[in-house]
Formats: structure tokens, C-alpha cells, sequence
């Protein structure tokens, strides 16, 4: 993005400072013009979301609305709606309605992870409502189409675009995972095991047919439809479908629309329009008023799912407001973070769940990360990101607003802060990055790997090793940044170019679909099967909240809530001295870069002693040989003019 000249920006700055300002009217009989005083300096950066919420009768309203549709299309349905924070409000079962759908295959019939799985129709429609709202906010509407569309092999995806980069969130359907160690879980309503953000049975979804839902243009939750017993991805963004399930979700929204200026298909990446819809509200079938009432018992009825609802019996239950202590997501106190605009994670009961703390790895470095090192990285990341233009938020010019999550190399997370409005899904992503940052960096890495009780995941060490031509690979000697690990986890070397090698992390183009991504899939694929058969009965046990096959050690794992493989982290280093990771979640992946180097470079500097790795042992020092070409490995790639308050260009070379 080219940045707006300095006047422009002059004007602008200008613009907000008087919007900020009191208002000027005068009273008094005098002819003579007060003195005004001065312009308050603005306390505040960032808009707070109003503590909007789904009643119980806005629920009841969404779902019949979405079973009139799908009664009109004759087509039985499961029908979930979440609140912002993954609460499960209701599921809906119709009378007729499928009780399973099935990922999609591998391309060679060689399936593996998650291809061709059987899965719960209610899991399907729960992961649907939870993408809708999890990717959503104030200033960006996402559907689970327009997650179709970012996670695929080519973006955008279709027959004729082969040959151009993956989708740039490539990896983020594994996330929210079910074994997620800050995912909290629903045990029963109204315990504080309703504290958010929630679990998704099954990550987030890439089918279409979920959708978020707004009042008064605040995001509040999302409406998830499973009925086809298909739960797969668009393959093709260049022709228009007829999707029914996309028909019926859309149907549920009335009344709670995204606002159309928001919508993604208002938003651009790399000059592409995002898909929101391929269901028009003109398309819909269903006419004339419907009550839950009506349809509640004669054309089905709410079922439970264990794990996410329906305990001690299935009712229709009322959203938290998001920002309030009951969401578990509120304004941070300034004994918990100094920066103004601050939001942490709660407990419920008043408690920051990931406080600043210094790292707990006294025993694998010789200086762990301080108290005042982390308050440092995450202030000066969270002063980065507030003067970023975002990339994926309307309108135009708005600032940018990420989760920000810091980690030991234990990956024990030292704390995690977000700007108000970030969208959700970036909580769990950025301490995701954080700790692959992390665990790619340091020396523990390929034993770890190799230590798998699943000899898949330890097959991916070789493959590494052979790939890069380096015996010692994923032993420490170079700094991983999620870009990087995100240049080895494509099912192209390099990224997108047909005809090439796959990276040694990811599947093979002709296995490879969003289901079975590589190493980042196999990791997990164990807690999926456990989850989903407690899920379905067939076992008492539920996955532990510890993802990956890798060792644990006094049952933690140094990745214990997946590995992410798109943009937004880098590691912490003391000198030549690994010391942690920092990852950044929520807006375009450049910025999560930016956010991420500058934020440690800045807060380094403030405090002496650590900073980005040394540039010597970088990703980006890496050449790969191909035979007739060499690629080098990425580190990170800022945004050319990135910032609101400067025309500053290039703004992370040399450092």
C-alpha cells in the first residue's frame, strides 16, 4: 500500500483532533467571541465495541428463520448460533436432517488427517457459527466463504489461478482446536466454564454456510448451518453457487445483518476482492412471519452436543456482551497493562488469565525473560499496531487491531493483550505463532519431533533435513520466523509455483487439501479423533486441553495448542540466546509481521539486552538448492507505508 502524502495526513490528524474536541456552541447575550480553550488530547485511539448481546428471543428469532428456509427448500437442517466469544446459545435440530457430513477427500483418494472424515453434523454447524463470528468485528463482516477462500492452496482459489501464492491466513482452519490450551470449555450453563472465547469441534470452517450476526452494528455472534452432509471448502471463487445451506444461514441473519460496508466483499487483499456471499437475501424462499414458538417441537427440536451445550438440558440461552467480565474478554486495569485501548483475557471472577509474568525456563537458559522485558515487547508491540493502517478493516485508513501474545521457550505464555475490537480468532492464532516461533528455533525441536508417539510427525524431521540439505536442521542453529515455517509448509516450493516440490512440512499437491495440510495436521489429528468420539459418546474421555504429538514434560508441551504456518512471528533472543517468541494475530499478515519485529526491536532498545535474533542466524540466510533454481527463506515482510502518523517507508530494513 502506497502511504498518503504528508499533508493529507496533516489534515487528517487535524480532522480527529477536532472530532475529539468539546463541542462549541455558544450561550450568553455578548457579541464578543470566547477564548477556546485547548483541544483535550485524546485519551483514547481506539472506539470501544458497545456491549451489545443476543437475547434469548433475537436466538429463538435466528433460528426460526433459518428452519422457515430450510423448510421452504425442503431440506432439514442443523442449525447452531454462538455468541462473539464461541458461547453455543442453541442447536436445532430438524426433523429429517442428517446426522453426519464428510470432509472432503484427498485429491489421489489417499486420504490422511482429516480427509474423508465422518464427522457430527452439530460440530460442523457449531464450527460454522463460531468461524462467522470468530473472524468478524466492527470493521470486517467474514463468512465461512470468505474463510474458503484464505486458506486454500492458491489465492484466490479456482482452475485458472494456479501458479499464485497460497491464501494468506494458509493454515488458520487449524486453530480454535478443540485441545486448545486457552480455549476454555463449556462444562455446564452458567458455571464459569462459560467463560470465553470457546473451542471449535472442528477448527474453523472453510464451507459455506456460516455467517456472523450484528446488532446495531456490533458483532454478537454467528449462525452456522450444516445440512448437505458436505463439509468442504469452494474450490472455485469465479463462478456464483446455489448453495442451500449458504440459503438458510443467510436466512437466519435477517434482522442482524452484517452492515454491507463491512462486508468482506468490501475488502481487498493483494487487490482482491474477499467473497462474503454467493446467497443473495433476494433468493430467499421463505415468506411471512415465523415464531420459534411455531416451529419449536413440529419441525424439530433443540438437541444437546456434549462438550459444547444442552447441560443439564437443552434451552436457548442469552450471548454475553462482549467487554464485559462475563465474556471473558474485557478493558485491562492499569495494574494489568499500562497502554490505553487495552483488552486482556478474563476468568470470570476478575482475573487476567495470561498476566505479565517472567519466564518460567530457568532451567533450559541461562537468563529467562524478566517481568519488565515482557511489559516492554508487548508495550511497544501494542504502540506499533496502533499506529499501523490495517490491511482487512473498513473503513479505509482505520487503525489496525491484533491479539499480541508473548511465550518462553517452554512456550509457557508470559502474557497476552489485544486491542479492543480485534477480531476473536486471532487470540488462540497469535499464541500459535508465538510459541512456533519458538519451538522452530530452538534446539529441542527435532528431537521433540522425532520423540513423537506418532512416527508420521517424526518422519517430517528428515524430510526437513533432507529438503534444506542440513543434517543439524530444527536443532537451534537458525531463528524460525512463522514466516519461514510458513515457506516449508506449502504444498509448493516456492509458494504456489506449479510443478514444484512440496515444502518438507507440507503434503504432497496430489494428497493435499485444507483437511491434510502436513505436519501442521498431523500434530493434532490424534485430539480431533479423541474429541470427536467424546463428542459422539463412544468414549468417556475427552482430549486433554494439550494439542500435539509431541513429548510433554509435567504434562506441557511446548506447542500445546498447535503450530500455526501463516505470517506473524518471530523469536525472542538474549545475544545468540533464544529466549522466547512473540506472535501477532487479527489483521493483514504483513502487519503481523511488522507488529511482531518492530514491537521486539522497539522494546529491546528501550530495555537493553534482547531483540530479534541475530540477522547472521535468520531464516533468510537459508538457500534452498532446487537443482535448476535456489530460493531463500523469508524472515518477515513488513508493509511498504505502514503507518497513519508518518510517511515512513521500509520501515523494518536493516534492522
Amino acid at each position: 500500500m502506497k502511504g498518503r502524502p504528508l499533508s493529507a495526513l496533516a489534515a487528517s490528524a487535524a480532522l480527529i483532533l477536532s472530532s475529539c474536541g468539546g463541542g462549541g456552541g455558544g450561550g450568553g447575550g455578548g457579541s464578543s467571541t470566547p477564548t477556546p480553550g485547548p483541544t483535550p488530547t485524546p485519551t483514547s485511539l481506539y472506539a470501544v465495541p458497545a456491549q451489545e448481546a443476543l437475547t434469548v428471543a433475537d436466538v429463538e428469532t435466528v433460528v426460526a428463520h433459518a428452519v422457515a428456509e430450510a423448510s421452504a427448500r425442503n431440506l432439514p437442517a442443523v442449525i447452531a448460533v454462538t455468541d462473539r466469544v464461541g458461547n453455543v446459545l442453541a442447536i436445532f435440530r430438524m426433523t429429517g436432517a442428517r446426522a453426519t457430513a464428510t470432509t472432503s477427500a484427498a485429491p489421489n483418494g489417499d486420504n490422511i488427517d482429516a480427509q474423508n472424515l465422518t464427522v457430527p453434523a452439530e460440530a460442523g454447524a457449531i464450527a460454522k457459527a463460531i468461524t462467522g463470528a470468530y473472524l468478524s468485528s466492527g470493521g470486517n463482516a467474514f463468512s465461512t466463504r470468505t474463510a474458503s477462500m484464505i486458506v486454500q492452496q492458491h489465492f484466490p482459489p479456482a482452475p485458472t489461478t494456479a501458479g499464485l501464492e497460497s491464501g494468506p491466513l494458509f493454515g488458520v482452519q487449524f486453530s480454535q482446536l478443540p485441545c486448545s490450551d486457552l480455549s476454555a470449555r463449556f462444562v455446564s450453563s452458567g458455571t464459569m466454564a462459560m467463560i470465553g472465547p470457546k473451542r471449535s469441534p472442528l477448527g474453523l470452517a472453510a464451507d459455506p454456510g456460516g455467517f456472523p450476526l450484528y446488532k446495531n452494528g456490533v458483532v454478537v455472534g454467528g449462525i452456522g448451518v450444516m445440512a448437505d452432509g458436505v463439509y468442504g471448502s469452494d474450490t472455485n471463487v469465479l463462478d456464483d453457487d446455489n448453495d442451500p445451506e449458504e440459503y438458510i444461514a443467510l436466512a437466519g441473519t435477517l434482522g442482524f445483518e452484517a452492515p454491507e460496508g463491512i462486508r468482506a466483499n468490501r475488502i481487498t487483499v493483494d487487490g482482491t476482492s474477499l467473497r462474503y456471499s454467493d446467497a443473495a437475501y433476494g433468493g430467499l424462499l421463505a415468506t411471512g412471519a415465523v415464531s420459534f414458538a411455531a416451529i419449536n417441537g413440529s419441525r424439530g427440536a433443540l438437541v444437546a452436543v456434549r462438550g459444547y451445550y444442552g447441560d443439564p438440558a437443552p434451552m436457548i440461552l442469552a450471548g454475553a456482551a462482549y467487554g464485559t467480565e462475563a465474556s471473558g474478554v474485557r478493558p485491562a486495569r492499569t495494574s494489568e497493562f499500562s497502554k490505553t485501548d487495552a483488552f486482556v483475557l478474563t476468568d470470570g471472577s476478575g482475573n487476567d488469565r495470561f498476566p505479565i509474568r517472567a519466564g518460567t525456563d530457568a532451567g533450559d537458559v541461562a537468563q529467562p525473560l524478566t517481568v519488565a522485558e515482557v511489559t516492554a515487547i508487548l508495550e511497544e508491540a501494542f504502540t506499533i499496531m496502533s499506529r499501523a493502517r490495517a490491511q482487512i478493516r473498513q473503513p479505509l485508513d482505520s487503525r489496525a487491531q491484533v491479539t499480541i501474545s508473548l511465550v518462553d521457550t517452554r512456550g509457557q505464555a508470559l502474557g497476552i493483550v489485544r486491542s479492543p475490537d480485534a477480531p476473536i480468532f486471532g487470540t488462540d492464532v497469535s499464541l500459535q505463532k508465538a510459541r512456533t516461533a519458538a519451538f522452530f528455533s530452538g534446539s529441542h525441536a527435532g528431537p521433540d519431533l522425532l520423540a513423537s508417539s506418532s512416527a508420521d510427525v517424526a518422519a517430517f524431521v528428515g524430510k526437513a533435513r533432507t529438503f534444506l540439505n542440513d543434517p543439524s536442521a530444527l536443532t537451534g542453529r537458525h531463528a524460525f520466523s512463522d514466516r519461514a515455517n510458513g515457506n516449508l509448509s506449502r504444498p509448493y516450493f516456492p509458494d504456489g509455483e506449479v510443478g514444484r516440490p512440496n515444502g518438507p512440512f507440507s503434503r504432497p499437491i496430489a494428497q493435499f487439501n485444507p483437511f491434510s495440510t502436513g505436519l501442521q495436521s498431523a500434530l493434532v489429528v490424534g485430539d480431533l479423533a479423541a474429541h470427536l468420539a467424546y463428542v459422539t459418546g463412544a468414549s468417556a474421555t475427552d482430549t486433554p486441553q494439550r494439542c500435539s504429538a509431541v513429548p510433554t514434560v509435567s504434562h506441557q508441551n511446548r506447542v500445546q495448542n498447535g503450530i500455526q504456518i501463516f505470517p506473524g512471528s518471530v523469536p525472542i533472543y538474549r545475544g545468540n540466546v533464544l529466549v522466547g517468541g512473540i506472535g501477532v494475530s487479527g489483521d493483514g499478515i504483513d502487519q503481523d509481521d511488522m507488529i511482531s519485529f518492530l514491537g521486539l526491536h522497539n522494546g529491546g532498545v528501550r530495555v537493553g539486552g534482547i531483540g530479534n535474533a541475530p540477522a547472521a542466524i535468520r531464516s533468510d540466510q537459508i538457500v534452498v538448492d532446487l537443482g535448476n533454481a535456489t530460493v531463500r527463506l523469508r524472515y518477515v515482510s513488513c508493509p511498504f507505508a505502514p503507518f497513519l502518523d508518518s510517511a515512513s517507508q521500509n520501515v523494518c530494513a536493516g534492522l
